[in-house]
């Protein structure tokens, strides 16, 4: 497991693992609300050079960015309702698939299906300062 602490402002440290050492597969993004999740994509996304607004996407389940980046957010649905959705079968699809709020059960599914699995969770540590967690043990 690696660990940044980093400015919002600098992600880059972790931001330049995207395209090199993660090139596909599902990246969990666990931490509290507010703790910087949909940040931390729109970082990855402008570090990829794509020119898209980057949004939440807790209400429509999914956003694409470019041709291959991939957005999910399970906190209003839960697995359930994701997986009874097909969207299992999305993420199977060649890219990078950043899913917030996935736990536990959801990396066991990827496990299982042998798709590559990041992990990054992400803590506040003050108003400007987050701690990520990063398990590459999965990918």
């Amino acid at each position: 497991m690696m660990t940044y602490t980093l400015g919002e402002a600098n992600l880059l440290p972790i931001v330049s693992k995207f395209g090199r050492k993660i090139t596909t597969g599902v990246v969990i993004l666990k931490g509290d609300l507010a703790a910087g999740k949909t940040t931390l994509v729109k970082a990855v996304v402008k570090a990829l050079g794509i020119d898209e607004a980057v949004t939440s996407p807790t209400f429509s389940l999914q956003q694409v960015y470019g041709k291959k980046i991939y957005h999910y957010d399970m906190y209003n649905h839960g697995l359930d309702h994701f997986l009874s959705l097909g969207m299992l079968e999305e993420l199977e699809k060649e890219g990078i698939h950043f899913v917030e709020w996935g736990d536990d059960a959801l990396i066991e599914i990827l496990d299982s299906a042998e798709i590559p699995t990041t992990v990054i969770e992400i803590v506040k540590v003050s108003d400007n300062e987050r701690e990520y967690r990063v398990e590459y043990a999965r990918s």
